[in-house]
Order: structure tokens, then C-alpha cells, then sequence
């Protein structure tokens, strides 16, 4: 799963390569795919800063199954990345770098005037960045496992939450974005303040990332989307792909959601959700074996691309070739963990029904202790309290979130720790299929200015094993026992099969996936000083703590 790579790879021998000028004078090293046999196609631009000839994005074997389509397939390294010219700084610049590769691709001979627009994750991105210049000849984008507005370094207010800082971004952002090429090095996470785990790293590696600064430990001004934000462009069929295991699946769905609500916008979004991560590593796979790693195996990687580019093929047949009618795709194609696809004409599905579980007898989830989930609300007022200490936070499950189900951990005694409120439902006579939104609604005090929220909805087997389902993180910027709050814990398709149980834990951290509060009010990029915050869950007969979903029930 390493991106580690010094120089950029060899491209392949019928791959035409083209010095693409940008309006400022750099040139971009781009690649063009082509079928032999056709004089005019459209054209499906990549652009991505991960070395476009690298084994880690398979862009040969993505062109050989787009080639093979009728499409050109354009393959480009960002600015400042391998091959090409310029500074790497990271989401500025995308807009026009975009439209002007797409400027250029429209006036080449073997194209027909149509581009659309495929990738992963930063290459999602460039998607969206595109998508704000207008150029008239984009056509249809298929952004993966991404999101509009790249996740934040720095909260973004929601009201009385705001998305805590993701500290495993700014790890992303050290080895991807210092300098030309992919970088790997060990991170302290033990040094304090949390700025010095990543000028530890620049140290190391002599030079520093522009993105990083422009963002740590504050924000500082810089233009994304010169020519106005993607949600308010022209409207572009778009395919949003996203993971239910990835780890920015809620910002990709607040992108598909966002969209669906603007009239203008709403008739071109189709939605495919998938039981995978970041890495496309699937749940019906787990625990990944090296045969079937496609990170590191070929036939692992053939069987995987079928998943991968079959339905960015279906729907650019239609949107960009025209070549099949709107009726052969689905408005939503999703998976339920364990069971299998479905299709349906909305997300959450019409036949998704609210379900909903109270957090109740508080008193036994002290300590290591376990609390219950149940249909009833509790008929009394309850409280339940349990200690932050930011110098020894709650562990992330995963080293690389990315990769979360190739890990796939077991995640029983997270529970254990004093620090972590679990939360145990009814073992399920018969399987139980979620799909939707999962909500979960607190009433939290804490000793502290702030408190920071982290939960997880978790599966728990008849032999004790226990692994996550979804999850979502807050920061409570004004902790009060008598408001609800809402966490975002992302959006599922799951099924809990019989004889297990869903399971809540309720944590004050997870590090170091995310900055962990100091408990001070200070930045918690450059907070020195740490304190102890007791935080405190309260319920009762009204406002209670709920955790609402969406049961999917088939009628015949």
C-alpha cells in the first residue's frame, strides 16, 4: 500500500506523451491513449499527482479497458508533480489547470469535441475543480471516493459542531505534497505540540509542503475555485462513487446531497456506494489475503477493475459517447454489507423506514461498563460522565485509514477503556438491513471550553468480534446538558446478520486520526499545555439521546 516513489516510472510504448501548456507558460506531461481504429473520439481526462505510469493507479490498465470502449483516455501529472513543470501547491491552480488541458484536448484531431472526467480521491477533486471553469466541452465526471471541498485542517462550523481537525490528512498531505515526489517518512505522533510531528518530517526531508502552510495552524487566504464554487456552475452529469468504509465518505455525500437539492443540478446526479475504503479494498474481501491485495497482486488488480471502471464505462456510454439511453443506468446503485446490490430511484431508498435506538441506562456504561440501546426511550433523567485526557487519547483502529478494511480491525477492547462509553442493543433474532443516514443525537456537558464527540456504530458477532459500521466525529463548541447536538456518523448499507448485535461507543478522541482536544480551548495544532476535561452524557424522557437510522424493508 505504499505511494513511495523518487522518480517518475517508465511510460508505456503506445502512450504518446505531450508537453500540455497551461496559460501561464508551464507545461503539464500528459499521456493520450487512443483506439487505432478511430479517427474522432471523446476523451476521458485524468489528472492526478500521484505519478500517472505508477503501479499505484494502474493507469495502463485503465486505458487498455477505455481504449478498448471507443474512448481516448488522457492521462496528466498534476503541477509540480513527477513530469510536470511548475510548483506543487496543492488544490490552487486546478480550476484553469483543468480547463486548459480540456481547451487543449478539444483541439486535437483525434477528438470529437466531448471530455469527460474520471478518478480517485485528489483526482476526484480535479474533477470538481474543472467543473467550476465551465469549459463547454465537459460533458460528464465520474469523481471518486472525493469531495468537493477538500476535508479541512480547520473546523468548519456546523452550527454548535464543527468537523474536528484530521491530523491523518495533514500526515496525507506531508508525504504526498513535499515536493516533487512521494514521500514516506516515520511520523512521531508522541511529540508535542501536534505541529512538531510534521516539521519533524520536513526537517527530514529538507523542504516543506506549501499546502501544509497554507493551512497549519491557521488558515490563511488562498483561491480554490476562481471562477466560482462547482455547486454553482454549470450543471454536468455526474456519477458520485463513494465507499461506505471510505474515510471521506461524509463529505462526498454531503456533495451528492447538496447537488440533489438544487433543481438545476438534481436531474444529472446518479449515485453508486459501495462497501469499500479509500483504497477500493472491498468487504466482501476481508480479511484481505495477499491474493487478493490488488495493491500489490496483478490478478488481484484485474478481477478488481471490473468493479472499478464498470460503471464509469455505463454511464460515460451514455452522457459522453451517447451511445446508451439514460433508462439502462440506475439513479442509485448501492451495497448491502453481507447481502449483495440493489437499485432504487433515491437515496435513502423509499423503502428505508426510520429506526430508532435510545441510549439508556447510563449508569452501566461507567467505567468499562456497557449501557443499552433500546427501542424505548428511558423514563427518566440519566447521566453517565468518563474522562478526556488528551495525553493518552483513544487509539485510531487503523494505521492507515485509508486502507481501513484492509486492516479491518477488531475493535472489542476499545471498549474496555474507561474512557469510552459502550452501548449494546438486542441481539437480532433476524438479519437487520440498514440503508441511509446514520444520526446520532447527544446531550454532552464537559469541564472544558470544548468536547470533542467520537462514535462508531459497530457489529458485534456471536464470538465477540466486533468491527465498525460507520462513524462520525464532533467538536461541541459550547457543551450544554440541556441541547441536543447532532454527530454525522456517515451513511451505510449493512447487513446485520442474525445472532449479532449493533454496538455504540461514545469516545472524547481518536488519535491520530484527529487532533485530540487539549482541553484548554487552545489550537489543538499548537496547544502545549493539556488538561483533563470531564465530559458528561445526559438523557432522559425528552430531549433523549437517540441514534436514528434507516431499516430497509422490501415489500412484496
Amino acid at each position: 500500500m505504499s505511494l513511495v516513489s523518487t522518480t517518475p516510472q517508465p511510460v508505456p510504448d503506445w502512450a504518446e506523451t505531450h508537453p500540455v501548456p497551461m496559460r501561464d507558460g508551464v507545461r503539464l506531461a500528459t499521456d493520450v491513449y487512443r483506439p487505432a481504429e478511430a479517427a474522432e473520439a471523446p476523451a476521458v481526462l485524468v489528472r492526478l499527482p500521484y505519478d500517472k505510469n505508477s503501479r499505484y493507479v494502474f493507469m495502463e490498465e485503465v486505458a487498455r479497458r477505455f481504449v478498448a470502449r471507443g474512448y481516448v483516455l488522457v492521462v496528466q501529472d498534476v503541477r509540480g508533480k513527477f513530469r510536470s513543470e511548475g510548483e506543487a501547491l496543492g488544490l490552487v491552480g486546478e480550476a484553469w489547470d483543468g480547463y486548459d488541458t480540456i481547451d487543449w484536448i478539444v483541439r486535437q484531431p483525434w477528438s470529437n469535441g466531448r471530455v469527460g472526467m474520471f478518478g480517485d480521491s485528489y483526482y476526484g477533486f480535479t474533477q470538481w475543480a474543472a467543473v467550476s471553469a465551465s469549459h463547454p466541452a465537459l460533458c460528464a465526471i465520474v469523481p471518486r471516493v472525493t469531495a468537493v471541498d477538500m476535508p479541512s485542517l480547520t473546523p468548519v462550523s456546523r452550527g454548535t459542531v464543527t468537523d474536528p481537525p484530521w491530523s491523518a490528512f495533514a500526515a496525507y498531505i506531508v508525504e504526498c505534497w513535499t515536493g516533487r515526489w512521494l514521500q514516506e517518512p516515520d511520523l512521531d505522533w508522541s511529540l508535542t505540540p501536534l505541529t512538531e510531528v510534521f516539521e519533524d518530517a520536513f526537517r527530514r526531508m529538507g523542504e516543506r509542503a506549501p499546502w501544509y502552510d497554507r493551512l497549519i495552524p491557521e488558515p490563511t487566504p488562498h483561491v480554490v475555485f476562481p471562477d466560482g464554487h462547482p455547486y454553482n456552475a454549470r450543471p454536468v452529469p455526474t456519477l458520485h462513487v463513494v465507499g461506505w468504509y471510505d474515510n471521506v465518505v461524509l463529505h462526498s455525500m454531503r456533495d451528492y446531497q447538496s447537488l440533489m437539492s438544487r433543481p438545476a443540478h438534481a436531474p444529472l446526479q446518479y449515485l453508486y456506494a459501495d462497501s469499500i475504503d479509500h483504497e477500493n479494498y472491498h468487504l466482501s474481501l476481508v480479511p484481505i489475503q495477499e491474493s487478493d491485495d490488488h495493491n500489490l497482486d496483478d490478478d488481484a488488480l484485474e478481477r478488481m477493475l471490473a468493479a472499478y471502471l464498470d460503471p464509469a464505462l455505463e454511464f460515460f456510454d451514455v452522457f459522453l459517447a451517447r451511445t446508451a439511453s439514460p433508462e439502462t443506468i440506475p439513479r442509485v446503485r448501492w451495497h448491502l454489507g453481507h447481502a449483495g446490490w440493489r437499485e432504487s430511484a433515491s437515496w435513502p431508498p423509499e423503502e428505508a423506514v426510520p429506526y430508532t435506538l435510545h441510549l439508556t441506562d447510563l449508569a452501566a456504561a461507567e467505567g468499562s461498563g456497557t449501557g443499552l440501546l433500546t427501542p424505548e426511550p428511558p423514563d427518566r433523567e440519566q447521566s453517565v460522565s468518563w474522562d478526556h485526557d488528551p495525553d493518552d487519547p483513544v487509539p485510531s483502529a487503523a494505521e492507515n485509514s485509508f486502507a481501513f478494511l484492509h486492516a479491518y480491525p477488531d475493535e472489542r477492547h476499545t471498549g474496555d477503556r474507561a474512557d469510552v462509553l459502550r452501548f449494546d442493543a438486542a441481539v437480532c433474532t433476524e438479519d437487520l438491513d440498514l440503508a441511509g443516514p446514520v444520526d446520532l443525537y447527544l446531550r454532552v456537558s464537559s469541564t472544558a471550553p470544548t468536547a470533542d464527540v467520537h462514535a462508531k456504530l459497530l457489529d458485534v458477532a456471536p464470538d465477540g468480534s466486533c468491527h465498525m459500521i460507520s462513524r462520525g466525529q464532533g467538536v461541541l463548541t459550547a457543551p450544554d446538558a440541556t441541547r441536543l447536538v447532532r454527530i454525522e456518523m456517515t451513511h451505510t448499507g449493512y447487513r446485520l446478520r442474525r445472532g449479532h448485535r449493533l454496538r455504540l461507543h461514545v469516545a472524547g478522541s481518536d488519535y491520530p486520526e484527529f487532533a485530540p482536544n487539549p482541553g484548554t480551548g487552545d489550537n489543538p495544532w499548537t496547544a502545549e499545555h493539556r488538561r483533563v476535561g470531564r465530559q458528561t452524557l445526559w438523557t432522559g424522557p425528552g430531549p433523549a439521546c437517540r441514534l436514528e437510522l434507516r431499516r430497509f424493508v422490501l415489500q412484496y
